[in-house]
């Protein structure tokens, strides 16, 4: 009984002592597999490094996962193998094939995107800057104070084309006067011969003597329509002549002459800058006011030269337009007073007028429909 005693509790002693063993042998092929399985997770090429796709597809995830407007650069993720000491490191730079990382400082606006309401600010400035130094010479000059700029030549061409404009302009006064009452007096004459003739229809014993005065009156009329379409000739070609021709001479001479002012005014504020002290404060004004005067002394040039041209040729166009029309003038009225009605025929054939015969311009009632 001793011996069958004895087994039982060997056996009992053996067992805890399995379950321990057992327990440690599960252990092991735990920490075995662990390994494993993070290793299965992540695909690597047959060399043991990592699959890149896998790498940009991480990194992929994790920069749409970041919050926008951090103000960091984008983020790389390096992982390194399981068997290597780092574990995740985590690199800040600029990501390949990404934006790169804009750097703080003023912001330059391009010269394509700027803004208007400046620009029309800008204009204004430099329009009020220029008015205000084109008055203050003005001024000068007038006061006796400032110099001006004199082109003794040209000043006097300009001041003989100002004269002549008004002895042309009064010339032209009185020949649309002397047409009017030309006009007047036609048309009395035309009525007076319709009278006479009215007359020696009815009355007998006067027959003839009303007869010769229609007649006289009648031709009297004729040679003064004839008259009126020269004077009226003479008058369209010195009209234009004088409001359109010297007109437009005269407005190039007035351009000259605020090119002239605005020269002058420039000029002068370079002297006294030239007059002042030179520091680092001055010396760009100075620099900035000479480039400007020069800008105004070309125009200035350019105006003068271009008012030289057209007094030139204007005066070429006046003695050619001025001859014709003076002569014309002459023949018709001599040939009028002469009563010689074929002469002023022939003067106004000359210079081809065309007399317009009374109701001309009225459009018949077919070309009204």
């Amino acid at each position: 009984m001793s011996e069958h005693s004895s087994e039982p509790t060997t056996l009992d002693e053996s067992h805890p002592a399995a379950e321990e063993v057992q327990s440690d042998s599960e252990e092991g092929a735990m920490a075995q597999e662990s390994p494993k399985n993070s290793a299965a997770e992540i695909p690597v090429t047959s060399n043991g490094q990592l699959e890149d796709s896998h790498e940009h597809s991480f990194n992929r995830d994790l920069k749409r996962s970041l919050p926008v407007g951090l103000g960091l650069a984008e983020t790389k993720i390096t992982s390194h193998g399981f068997d290597s000491t780092k574990e995740g490191v985590v690199e800040a730079g600029p990501f390949p094939g990404g934006r790169a990382q804009q750097k703080s400082g003023p912001v330059v606006l391009a010269d394509e995107v700027k803004n208007p309401a400046m620009e029309k600010l800008e204009l204004v400035r430099k329009w009020s800057l220029n008015t205000y130094k084109c008055t203050r010479q003005i001024i000068s000059e007038k006061l006796g104070r400032g110099s001006r700029t004199v082109d003794l030549e040209l000043e006097a061409q300009i001041d003989i084309l100002r004269d002549n404009k008004k002895k042309y302009e009064n010339i032209l006064k009185l020949a649309q006067t002397l047409s009017t009452q030309l006009f007047q007096m036609v048309h009395t004459q035309r009525q007076l011969g319709d009278a006479f003739a009215d007359l020696s229809l009815k009355s007998l014993e006067l027959h003839e003597e009303f007869g010769y005065n229609a007649e006289t009156q009648k031709l009297l009329a004729k040679n003064g329509e004839t008259l009126l379409g020269a004077i009226n000739f003479f008058i369209a070609s010195v009209n234009t002549l004088v409001n359109k021709t010297i007109e437009d001479t005269l407005l190039t001479v007035k351009q000259y002459e605020s090119a002239r002012i605005e020269y002058d005014a420039y000029r002068t504020d370079l002297e006294e800058l030239n007059l002042g002290p030179r520091d680092a404060n001055t010396l760009p004004k100075i620099e900035q006011s000479q480039q400007l005067f020069q800008v105004h002394k070309e125009k200035y040039d350019k105006m003068r030269n271009d008012v030289s041209i057209k007094l030139k040729f204007l005066e070429e166009n006046k003695v050619k337009v001025l001859h014709n029309q003076l002569v014309l003038f002459h023949n018709a009225i001599a040939a009028y007073f002469a009563g010689n009605q074929k002469q002023l025929e022939q003067t106004l054939k000359q210079f081809h007028i065309k007399l317009k015969t009374p109701g001309a311009d009225a459009p018949s009632w077919l070309e009204e429909q």
